[in-house]
C-alpha cells in the first residue's frame, strides 16, 4: 500500500532514501493513471524493502512536473542516488515493470 507522507521538498524526500524511488507522475483526472494504480500496488508488494513507490500529482505539483520534462501521464521516474536513472512512460503490466526495475535495484 502506498503511503502518504509530507516532505518539504522533493529533493529532501529523495536525499532521504536509502533506496531507489519509483515516482508515479499523475493527475486524478488520468484514465491510464488510474489503471496504473493496482499495478504500482503489486509493484510496491512485491519489492517492498528494495524500493519506495511515491505518487506525485502533476496538478498539484507544476512546477515539479515541468523540471523533469513530464509530458505524458502516466510517467514513471526511478530515482537512485537522487537520480533519474529510468523513465517509462504509459501503462504497462506489473511483470514487464518488475523486471525493468530489476535492473535497478
Amino acid at each position: 500500500m502506498a503511503v502518504k507522507k509530507q516532505f518539504n521538498s522533493f529533493q529532501d524526500l529523495l536525499m532521504g532514501s536509502d533506496l531507489p524511488v519509483l515516482v508515479d507522475f499523475y493527475a486524478p483526472w488520468c484514465g491510464p493513471c488510474q489503471m496504473m494504480a493496482p499495478i504500482l500496488e503489486q509493484v510496491n508488494q512485491q519489492l517492498k524493502n528494495r524500493l519506495i513507490v511515491v505518487k506525485i500529482n502533476t496538478d498539484n505539483y507544476p512546477q515539479l512536473a515541468s523540471h523533469y520534462h513530464i509530458e505524458a501521464l502516466p510517467t514513471l521516474v526511478l530515482f537512485k542516488n537522487a537520480q533519474p536513472v529510468d523513465r517509462l512512460e504509459g501503462v504497462m503490466q506489473a511483470q514487464t515493470l518488475i523486471q525493468r526495475l530489476q535492473a535497478f535495484i
